[in-house]
């Protein structure tokens, strides 16, 4: 069966990539992504604790070098006023999910023809954050109380992420570089911002980025330099994202299915060549063995004086 040409193939795949996959595919993949994700982070841990402090150290002395180190004023201010720390604390437990969640759900219903890059893009940011949590494990601010950080989940007995025991031995607490929190609430915003059709919807997602980068920074469970981090990778992600598959994805698809097509063509030749039968076989063993008597009798003739 002859294959479509190339650019024929590029045109199908084309038309694929601006619908949304199957659902039952996206679910798979959502759920073995984020268990990969979570295993991962806890696993990354081994050194110990040193490291962490060490570069909490860090960080702190370049926010203080570059007069970004406002997480302290932050976290202070936000003691002061208990109902809204308790509500920060809920926000950062709840809304990291919840709002993702959300927006990934919309965004494969009512937008399906903008799915597959902006997946692809929170996807790719996530899988590169890990690698950050494992060179550079990062204490959080609420760890350094020496430097005056004061956790407010564990303060005003409230609810929080880490507010057991249970929920703080099953997660990475030192992957706090880059933040994921700052991050997807970037691409939420982008998603929002950039698809939705109310203005309302539109100030929302404008907004919640900004919202979000407070709380973690008010609640000590970041540093300035996490957010600037989260929000350079899913920004860079996205913008990588889009322009493989929106901006110029001609080249991209046509290479790839030039390449589908070689593949494909080298199976299909192969498997048309008919394997040795029986016959065949014992004739090529016939052959070889008169070729191999014949040589041994002509060098035996040639060895003889003359």
């Amino acid at each position: 069966m002859a294959q479509p040409p190339p650019t024929a193939a590029a045109a199908t795949k084309r038309r694929r990539v601006l619908t949304a996959p199957p659902v039952w595919r996206e679910l798979l993949l959502v759920v073995l992504f984020y268990t990969g994700y979570t295993l991962t982070r806890i696993i990354l841990v081994q050194d110990g604790t040193g490291p962490a402090f060490a570069h909490a150290d860090q960080i702190l002395g370049v926010e203080r070098a570059l007069g970004l180190d406002v997480e302290l004023h932050l976290n202070q201010t936000l003691l002061s006023v208990p109902w809204l720390a308790r509500s920060a604390n809920i926000f950062y437990a709840t809304m990291h999910f919840i709002v993702t969640l959300g927006v990934v759900v919309w965004l494969y219903r009512y937008r399906p023809e903008h799915y597959r890059w902006l997946r692809t893009s929170i996807m790719t940011a996530t899988g590169v954050a890990l690698i950050g949590f494992w060179l550079y494990p990062l204490a959080p601010p609420r760890f350094l109380h020496s430097e005056g950080f004061v956790d407010p989940v564990t303060a005003l007995h409230s609810l929080g992420l880490y507010a057991s025991d249970a929920s703080g031995t099953l997660t990475n607490q030192y992957a706090a570089m880059p933040s994921m929190h700052a991050g997807w609430s970037l691409w939420c915003g982008i998603v929002v911002v950039k698809l939705a059709t109310q203005k309302w919807a539109k100030a929302l997602g404008a907004l919640y980025p900004v919202t979000t980068v407070y709380v973690i920074l008010s609640t000590a469970n970041h540093y300035v330099l996490d957010a600037v981090a989260g929000f350079a990778l899913v920004g860079g992600a996205a913008w990588l994202s889009w322009v493989l598959y929106v901006r110029h994805p001609e080249p991209v698809i046509v290479a790839r299915a030039r390449i589908a097509h070689a593949i494909t063509s080298r199976v299909r030749r192969d498997a048309a060549e008919p394997a040795p039968g029986p016959a065949a076989a014992a004739a090529a063993t016939s052959a070889n063995g008169n070729g191999a008597t014949r040589s041994t009798y002509n060098s035996g003739r040639t060895s003889q004086p003359a």
